[in-house]
């Protein structure tokens, strides 16, 4: 294969790897919340607009729950659109945690919790439904992704503490992401890693043709 050709094509695979790894909207599925959360603890659509630090203090707190003999999943649902093909359970939290849960039941059978702006929906739950009831009693309604974040957080301590599991308060210092200057770095990484391909093709190709012979030279 042509060195030039294979650099090229080189770079044009770097790019497209680059394109991958810069930050961009979540497409729905099916179920995009059954997908994210047959490995991890927490769904967080992309349109939840939840600010970082409270991210972070969510993930600390599942992430300790989980040490402390509790595990428990959470999915914020931010907007129908975040249930994908089954957005008929928008406003639903309940019905939607019970599916939910049958979705995950091939990988994860624990505790689950959904978090909508009109109310939480809870399933495998080894509680009492008065006990459950107790637990979440007093915790406003979340209307925005911030507040459905904040209002998760505190519902899982007290689940964990009707459990048995009192949990340790969780301190998360983040740094301020840029999401476009995140995304500036990667590109030029891969200018750079590209230019050099095509340079050391460039240079193989120089050594693998011969110099031409300067005429009137001995054959």
């Amino acid at each position: 294969m042509n060195p030039l050709l294979l650099a090229a094509a080189c770079l044009a695979s770097t790019l497209a790897l680059a394109a991958g790894l810069a930050p961009a909207a979540a497409c729905a599925d099916g179920d995009p919340a059954s997908d994210v959360l047959a490995t991890q603890t927490l769904f967080l659509p992309w349109d939840a607009d939840v600010p970082a630090s409270d991210q972070a203090q969510l993930s600390a707190l599942l992430a300790a729950a989980q040490r402390g003999g509790q595990p428990l999943r959470v999915a914020l649902i931010a907007s129908a659109a975040d249930l994908g093909s089954v957005g008929a359970l928008w406003h639903r939290p309940q019905i939607y945690a019970e599916f939910l849960a049958e979705e995950l039941s091939l990988v994860y059978r624990g505790p689950l919790l959904v978090v909508m702006p009109n109310g939480f929906g809870l399933a495998r739950l080894r509680m009492a439904p008065g006990a459950l009831r107790s637990a979440l009693a007093g915790i406003p309604v979340p209307h925005s992704g911030a507040e459905l974040a904040s209002d998760a957080a505190v519902a899982v301590r007290r689940l964990a503490a009707a459990a048995g599991h009192r949990l340790a308060a969780t301190a998360v210092v983040t740094l301020p992401l840029d999401r476009s200057s995140g995304s500036s770095a990667v590109a030029w990484v891969a200018f750079v890693i590209g230019l050099v391909l095509i340079f050391a093709a460039w240079t193989a190709s120089l050594r693998a043709v011969p110099p031409r012979r300067r005429r009137g030279s001995p054959a």
